[in-house]
């Protein structure tokens, strides 16, 4: 067991935990970026020791947890402390497999968008396995200034020795996203308590420019329902991690 200071970080297939907390209706504001990197800062440096003691083989990482954990964050800069020790990494996000608005639309399943329903998993799964390959990989990436998947946008070459990849569904018990726990080398969750994931939830539709009323609707009805799906689904990561912003 690897322990820190303030934060926790359980190996080994230790049980995830399941989070049932009320929703937090103050309105309170999320954390910024920076106190959510300042959190992350140990989990970082527990999970970059690991990797650059596990020798030249290529490692595929999956970083999970519910929306608004802190998973991009945790991803990008992970992959930065790696590249620093003279360790090439790539990050590739699930987003990128976003079904597109139209099919979504002819699905029935537009104001689902972002639950496990709404994505290419086939896709996504085919991805992980040609990451196995030993060649050169193309990966989408999702543009959320226009809403869309982006084709071919991250290259992955042959070479790169770590893989990270971010995104809810990657330690998910339900199929097909279950086929994806074998695939992985190592796997951490970030989990963070759901009032301050309801609010940053709320906080990222207000960047969008929508009045308090819309986007706490816009969060309440998909965002929130599919990060409780996300934590009350995950199976066993080999670390779980406390992204919780520490109360000042």
């Amino acid at each position: 067991m690897i322990a820190t200071k303030q934060i926790y970080a359980r190996k080994f297939h230790s049980p995830a935990r399941k989070l049932r907390v009320r929703l937090n209706k103050s309105g309170a504001k999320p954390k910024s970026r920076q106190h959510i990197l300042d959190t992350l800062n140990q989990h970082i440096n527990t999970l970059a020791d690991h990797l650059l003691q596990s020798g030249d083989a290529r490692q595929i990482v999956a970083i999970t947890g519910a929306p608004a954990c802190g998973k991009s964050t945790l991803a990008a800069e992970l992959a930065r402390r790696l590249i620093a020790q003279r360790r090439s990494a790539v990050v590739v996000e699930m987003d990128g497999f976003h079904l597109d608005n139209a099919v979504l639309a002819d699905m029935g399943l537009g104001l689902r968008k972002g639950a496990p329903e709404t994505f290419d998993a086939d896709g996504f799964i085919r991805l992980i396995r040609a990451l196995k390959s030993g060649r050169d990989v193309y990966a989408p990436r999702f543009d959320r200034t226009r809403d869309l998947s982006i084709g071919g946008a991250i290259r992955i070459p042959a070479d790169t020795q770590f893989v990270i990849v971010e995104g809810n569904y990657l330690m998910f018990d339900e199929a097909p996203w279950r086929d994806l726990s074998p695939l992985w080398d190592v796997t951490a969750r970030l989990e963070v308590a759901m009032p301050e994931l309801r609010a940053r939830l709320i906080h990222r539709w207000l960047s969008l420019n929508h009045t308090r009323m819309v986007a706490t609707r816009r969060a309440e009805g998909n965002d929130i329902p599919n990060a409780q799906r996300v934590i009350d689904h995950a199976l066993a990561c080999d670390f779980t991690l406390n992204g919780q912003p520490a109360v000042n």
